[in-house]
C-alpha cells in the first residue's frame, strides 16, 4: 500500500482543508493584486486531480509552460505555508511565540532595544508558562545579544540574572534531550524486533534504563522530563512483557496530561499515544472495565475541536481507536461481529493513505487476518496475511514472523496439506533467520510435520500433546509473545472439541468476567 503520489506539493495540496483552501485563495488575492495567476491556476489544477500526473497537468493548462513549472511549484508550496500559518498562529502556541520571537527581532533592528527586551519577557513567561524550554533558551540568547552590546540600564545585576537563567534552561535541556533520545531509541527497537526474544535482548533493552540520565530525572518535577521518563519505562515494559509495569506508567503518562490540561493542546500527539497505550496495558491486563471505560472516555475527546479541527490528531485517533475496538472482539471472543468493522476500516485505510506508515498498516492487516482467521474464514485471513508477506519492509519482523505462522495455520485449517510441506520449510527457514524461534514456535513446526502423516483419529491425541506442551509456557516471560500474536491454546481446544475458536474465547472471556464481579 505505498503512497499514490511523492510530489510533495500535491501531497500538501491535498491534504488542505475546504476553509485552509478558502483562506489560501483570499490571502493570494490579497497580497497579489492580480491574484498571481498562474499559481492560483497551478493550486486549482492540482486539487482536482485524483493522482499527480505532469504530462496532464501541462496538457490541461497550456498557460503553464514546463520550464516554469518547477519554480511555480516552489513558490505556490512557499505561498500555502506561508497562509496556513497566518490561518493557525492563534491556535499553535509554538507559532505564537515564533511570532513574538520574530517581533522582538525586528524591533531590536530598529534600535529599539527596551521595546524588544520587553517583549522578551513576554515570550519568556509565555515559554516558563507552557513548558516550552527551547523558546526560552532563544528569547535568553537575543537578551544577552541586546545587553551585552548595547547600554540598556534595564537591570543593574542582569548579567548575574541572565547567566543563571541560560544555565538553567541549558541544564534542563540536556536532560530534557538525553531522555527523549532514549525514549526513541527504545520505541525504535521495538519497531525493528519487536518484543524480546531471549536474555540478549532482553539486556539490550535494560541497557537503556541504566543511563545516568534516568536516575538523574527520578526527582525532577518538570513536565517534559517526566513525559519522556515515563515513556522510557513505558516501552521498556512492554518491550519485555513486564505488563504491570506497562500500566503502571502508561497511567502516570495520561495522569501527567490531565494533572495539566493545557499540555493536552500543545501536545495532543503525545497524549493521544499515551491514551492508546493505556488501552493496550488494560487489554494485555484484562482489565474488562477499565479497558471499556478508556475506550469510552477516548471515544469522548475525539470529539473535541483540538482533534476535529487537526487532520493529524484524526487520523492518530482513527488509528489507536479502531486498533482497541479490534481488540475488544479478540478479548470478547466476538470474531464474526468485529467483522462488521473492516469496510470502515479499510475506507479510512484508503482515504488516509498519503499519511499512514506502514508500520499502522501492517497491524491492521494481521489484526484482520486474525480476526477472519478466528470468524472460521481462513481463506480471507491468508488473503490480508499475504499483503503482510509480499510488502517487503524491514519493520517489525516478529510481525513478520507471525504472519506467516498464522498463514501455515490458516492453510492447515483449509487442508492445502501439499503446500504446506513447501511453506513449512520456507517458513522455518526465515524464521530461523531472523532468529524468532521460540520453543513455542518450535512444538508448532514439529505438530504440524508430523500431522501430514496422521490419521483423524490419531490427530486428536496429538493436540492434546502439544496443548499440555504449550500451556506451561503461557507463563515464561519469553515465551509469551507468541501468544499476543496467536492465541495457539485457544485453537487447540477448539480442535480438540471441535467447536470453534471464538466460541472457546467467548466462554473464557465470560468465566473470567464472572470472576472479576464475584
Amino acid at each position: 500500500m505505498p503512497n499514490r503520489s511523492t510530489d510533495t506539493l500535491f501531497q500538501l495540496v491535498q491534504s488542505l482543508e475546504r476553509s485552509e483552501k478558502r483562506n489560501f485563495k483570499l490571502y493570494m488575492t490579497r497580497n497579489s493584486g492580480s491574484g498571481d495567476l498562474k499559481v492560483i491556476q497551478l493550486f486549482d489544477a492540482l486539487d482536482k486531480m485524483k493522482e499527480y500526473d505532469e504530462e496532464q497537468l501541462l496538457v490541461k493548462n497550456p498557460s503553464i509552460q514546463k520550464q516554469q513549472l518547477s519554480n511555480l511549484k516552489a513558490h505556490l508550496y512557499r505561498e500555502i505555508l506561508v497562509s496556513l500559518r497566518l490561518l493557525n498562529q492563534e491556535d499553535n502556541i509554538d507559532l505564537e511565540l515564533h511570532e513574538q520571537l520574530d517581533f522582538a527581532r525586528l524591533l531590536y533592528n530598529k534600535g529599539l532595544y527596551l521595546q524588544s527586551l520587553k517583549i522578551l519577557d513576554r515570550i519568556k513567561e509565555l515559554a516558563r508558562n507552557n513548558h516550552q524550554v527551547t523558546y526560552q533558551l532563544q528569547a535568553l540568547f537575543l537578551e544577552k545579544k541586546i545587553e551585552s552590546l548595547h547600554i540598556t540600564r534595564s537591570m543593574q545585576d542582569r548579567a548575574d540574572r541572565l547567566s543563571a537563567e541560560v544555565n538553567e534552561v541549558n541544564q534542563r535541556l540536556e536532560l530534557i534531550s538525553t531522555l527523549s533520545n532514549l525514549s526513541l531509541q527504545l520505541y525504535s527497537w521495538y519497531i525493528k524486533h519487536g518484543i524480546t526474544r531471549n536474555e540478549e535482548d532482553t539486556a539490550a533493552v535494560d541497557a537503556f534504563l541504566n543511563h545516568p540520565a534516568i536516575e538523574r530525572a527520578k526527582g525532577v518535577k518538570e513536565f517534559y522530563e517526566r513525559l519522556y521518563l515515563y515513556q522510557c519505562y513505558c516501552w521498556h515494559a512492554f518491550i519485555t512483557q513486564n505488563f504491570l509495569g506497562y500500566y503502571r506508567y502508561c497511567q502516570k503518562w495520561v495522569d501527567l496530561f490531565e494533572s495539566t490540561p493545557r499540555m493536552i493542546e500543545i501536545e495532543t500527539a503525545h497524549y493521544i499515544k499515551g491514551m492508546h497505550n493505556l488501552m493496550g496495558a488494560h487489554f494485555d491486563l484484562r482489565n474488562f472495565q477499565k479497558f471499556n471505560e478508556t475506550i469510552l472516555l477516548f471515544e469522548k475527546f475525539m470529539q473535541t475541536p483540538v482533534i476535529q479541527q487537526n487532520r493529524n490528531n484524526l487520523i492518530q485517533t482513527f488509528i489507536y481507536l479502531n486498533i482497541s475496538k479490534l481488540n475488544k472482539h479478540f478479548m470478547e471472543g466476538t470474531f464474526s461481529e468485529g467483522l462488521e468493522l473492516v469496510p470502515y476500516i479499510e475506507e479510512k485505510l484508503e482515504e488516509f493513505e498519503l499519511y499512514l506508515d506502514r508500520h499502522r498498516v501492517l497491524i491492521f492487516y494481521y489484526k484482520i487476518a486474525s480476526l477472519y482467521f478466528g470468524s472460521g474464514d481462513a481463506d480471507r485471513s491468508i488473503d490480508y496475511l499475504n499483503k503482510i508477506i509480499n510488502w517487503k519492509v524491514d519493520l517489525r519482523t516478529d510481525l513478520q514472523c507471525y504472519a506467516r505462522l498464522l498463514h501455515l495455520i490458516a492453510h492447515y485449517e483449509l487442508g492445502n496439506f501439499t503446500l504446506l510441506e513447501y511453506l513449512l520449510k520456507s517458513v522455518y527457514r526465515f524464521m530461523y533467520k531472523m532468529q524468532n524461534l521460540s520453543t513455542v514456535e518450535e512444538e508448532i513446526f514439529g505438530f504440524l510435520r508430523k500431522s501430514f502423516r496422521l490419521s483423524p483419529e490419531q490427530l486428536k491425541p496429538q493436540f492434546e500433546t502439544l496443548l499440555a506442551t504449550l500451556k506451561p509456557l503461557e507463563k515464561s516471560r519469553l515465551e509469551s509473545r507468541a501468544f499476543m500474536y496467536l492465541d495457539i491454546i485457544s485453537w487447540l481446544e477448539s480442535k480438540i472439541g471441535h467447536v470453534p475458536v471464538q466460541t472457546i474465547i467467548r466462554k473464557k472471556y465470560l468465566h473470567a468476567l464472572q470472576g472479576k464481579q464475584s
